[in-house]
């Protein structure tokens, strides 16, 4: 293409507006996305348009100087027919070869799904994708890794220290989305691994790496490869300092499954959370722990998470946190004492701070419990996140344990939302969650007082029904004002 026909298609593009944050797209400039609300975010985006002689849906690779034409070729004319009639998928799942995480998807992952796995750095993310990588080979399939952050020789480092060096996995150190599909197209791989999206760049979107413009693109065309190859892809992605992924809002919608990886940096548990899985369930989680060997499997994680808890102390109460389908043991402490400033500190971990600020005005306004002048921390350790309310009651009676100086009954667990005015509201699945807690040894449990608790039979557990937080006070504790 002559240097006039380039500089005339590049009048020709249709210029857009992107928010960095949202991925929001707009005519013109503004200084506030009317999409997210946030200021300052909007960059110039042209978009690619298809080559004369070109299909529409060509274009990228035409704009690339057709290397998509020869990765991938083009798709068949779709038509109509009833929804009986459309491939099965059924069966058709690729267990990854780490139990906890084939259970997390739903039994594996699906054959030409894409799955984001985003988390901090650090927190293990290579080497979940390493350990992926080396067990789909070791079980016959052909794996292509990539790495746009780390050379082979790194990579390798790696693969030794966790023993899987000598699995046969390929590895490819590249950055541009456009020669990677001519390696695709020479290679045909059976899965594809990217660490990580944010590296990969393309000559569709004239920004640099990392840009919204660049992940939208480069993950577009990763996308369509794994719809035609019918081959699944894995993707590395990173995260804001916020906690969320980075990136635009749209890359969670274009992808299939979305696991977030949390965990503290000294904490050897690593929690995954899936957010999203057009297979499977969503909202569930997986617990892991990093060894010198990599990420390994827990098989039991109510007792890992409540394992180290100490008994008879003050500020300690025991919950059932449902995470997806699986129950999960979760222990809730609180510490509250005199504070010398004004106003006093309220600081929560792994609790939701402004439902923590909540049942501290609840306990004060309908127990009788003057907290006015507490400084108030709430934590639930082991790196879980509990984010329903059925934690409340739990949350509430641990600062209460904590401001009386009494510790609760280590044999007891409680369940229960907290209203505004003090009464204690129905959780979802009860029978499930007091199961887990009897497999445990709990013998006791704080439930709602509700018509169904009186049919509610479960063997070896007693259950002791609460209508109100200044009840339970009185039942826990011993005491209430």
């Amino acid at each position: 293409m002559s240097p006039l026909s380039a500089s005339k298609q590049r009048k020709q593009a249709k210029v857009s507006f992107l928010c960095q944050e949202c991925g929001h797209a707009s005519p013109k400039w503004e200084g506030k996305c009317s999409a997210c609300g946030a200021w300052n975010t909007y960059v110039e985006f042209h978009e690619p348009t298809a080559r004369p002689g070109h299909a529409a849906s060509r274009s990228p690779g035409a704009a690339g100087g057709g290397r998509l034409g020869i990765a991938m070729q083009a798709a068949p004319a779709a038509s109509v027919a009833p929804i009986d009639e459309q491939p099965s998928q059924v069966g058709r799942r690729i267990p990854i070869g780490m139990p906890e995480v084939d259970r997390l998807l739903g039994g594996g992952i699906v054959a030409g799904a894409v799955m984001l796995i985003a988390g901090d750095p650090g927190i293990g993310k290579s080497t979940l994708l390493l350990q992926a990588a080396a067990n789909l080979t070791a079980a016959g399939q052909r794996v292509l890794y990539v790495s746009g952050e780390e050379s082979g020789s790194q990579v390798r480092l790696r693969a030794e220290r966790l023993g899987l060096a000598q699995r046969g996995v390929l590895f490819l150190a590249e950055t541009s989305a456009d020669a990677l599909m001519d390696h695709l197209a020479r290679v045909q791989p059976g899965a594809l691994i990217v660490d990580s999206i944010q590296t990969l760049s393309t000559e569709l979107a004239p920004s640099g790496a990392g840009s919204v413009a660049q992940v939208r693109e480069c993950a577009q065309l990763l996308l369509r490869w794994a719809k035609t190859a019918n081959a699944p892809v894995f993707l590395a992605g990173h995260v804001t300092k916020e906690g969320g992924i980075a990136g635009p809002r749209v890359l969670e919608h274009m992808v299939d499954v979305v696991v977030q990886m949390e965990g503290e940096g000294l904490n050897a548990y690593r929690m995954l959370h899936c957010t999203k899985n057009r297979f499977g369930a969503t909202n569930d989680v997986a617990l892991m722990e990093m060894r010198q060997e990599g990420l390994i499997d827990v098989a039991d994680p109510s007792a890992a998470l409540i394992g180290e808890r100490q008994e008879g102390v003050p500020g300690s109460a025991i919950t059932v946190a449902l995470e997806g389908t699986r129950p999960l043991l979760a222990e809730v402490q609180a510490l509250t004492n005199f504070s010398t400033f004004t106003p006093p500190r309220r600081a929560s971990n792994g609790i939701d701070y402004n439902r923590m600020a909540m049942l501290a005005a609840v306990l004060s306004r309908r127990a009788g419990l003057s907290l006015g002048n507490q400084d108030i921390m709430v934590n639930v350790p082991g790196g879980l996140r509990v984010g329903e309310p059925a934690a409340d009651l739990a949350t509430a009676l641990a600062i209460a344990s904590s401001f009386r100086d009494a510790p609760l009954d280590a044999r007891t667990v409680f369940l229960g939302e907290v209203g505004l005015n003090g009464e204690v509201r129905r959780v979802p699945q009860l029978e499930r969650r007091l199961t887990e807690a009897v497999r445990h040894g709990f013998q006791r449990a704080l439930v709602p007082a509700h018509e169904s608790v009186a049919e509610l039979r479960v063997a070896g557990m007693t259950l002791v029904p609460v209508s109100s937080v200044r009840e339970a006070l009185r039942l826990a504790i011993g005491r209430s004002d």
